[in-house]
């Protein structure tokens, strides 16, 4: 029945995604407003799917904690759910991306339309600054400027492998940071077309703000995103199986 059921949400959830980049043609020429209503439309009908055919609901927590206005998210990173799932709980948010996704037909181009930040990987130095002078531009525009600093998917309860650009890039943007902690990993393993019944759960942690040291900062933030999402995963694990404890 797992099986099954993954497979179902997995063709529809693609059936669907090419429905909304089908649909959003038309924005592409109007304010990106426009653009980010419809994606945050096709997130939420992504979230629906995957609660009415695979049972797994999301649950978000601490979102008082959000501040107003632009400001630095440094997410947990643990599968692909996270790239579309977040958008909900922000008001303009502004993701980090590789450069090269922007050449994908259709969806490169959305990602150019929604003002993404890309980075140039192998770029050195220069690029990092591009990025950061961006970011910067763009969160003191209101924007949420949301980063995985771990730089890719690290599959539940592995060694976490933090990029120290996550410092750098608190230090120019000079705003408040908010970690994020999560168990998706549980549910939507990466690399795996399997999707377990249960609930993900997202987590707000305390904002951490500007002016702190960057040692202190990036070991501040490590710490609180690697506390919660281990007590996330270990409440997962004990409500039933998972990806991790799959029976």
């Amino acid at each position: 029945m797992l099986q099954l059921r993954s497979l179902v949400f997995n063709v529809a959830f693609y059936a669907n995604l090419i429905i909304w980049m089908l649909a959003v043609v038309p924005t592409y020429v109007m304010p990106r407003r426009a653009f980010m209503n419809v994606a945050w439309a096709w997130s939420g009908s992504s979230l629906w799917l995957l609660r009415v055919i695979c049972g797994t609901k999301v649950e978000f927590r601490g979102l008082e904690r959000l501040p107003p206005g632009g400001f630095l998210v440094a997410s947990k990173h643990q599968s692909m759910w996270e790239t579309f799932a977040l958008m909900r709980i922000f008001n303009d948010p502004a993701f980090i991306l590789k450069r090269e996704l922007l050449f994908i037909p259709l969806f490169g181009w959305y990602a150019w339309k929604a003002d993404s930040i890309a980075v140039r990987r192998g770029g050195g130095a220069s690029a990092l600054k591009d990025m950061n002078a961006r970011a910067r531009e763009e969160a003191r525009a209101g924007r949420q400027i949301i980063i995985f600093p771990e730089g890719t998917r690290t599959a539940a309860g592995a060694k976490p492998a933090y990029k120290f650009g996550i410092a750098h890039m608190y230090e120019q943007m000079d705003m408040t940071c908010v970690p994020i902690g999560l168990n998706s990993g549980a549910f939507w393993p990466r690399r795996k077309f399997l999707r377990y019944p249960g609930t993900i759960v997202v987590e707000v942690l305390d904002p951490i703000p500007s002016g702190l040291e960057r040692d202190v900062f990036f070991a501040r933030l490590q710490e609180a995103i690697e506390a919660s999402s281990d007590r996330l995963l270990a409440e997962a694990v004990a409500a039933g199986p998972t990806a991790v404890n799959r029976a």
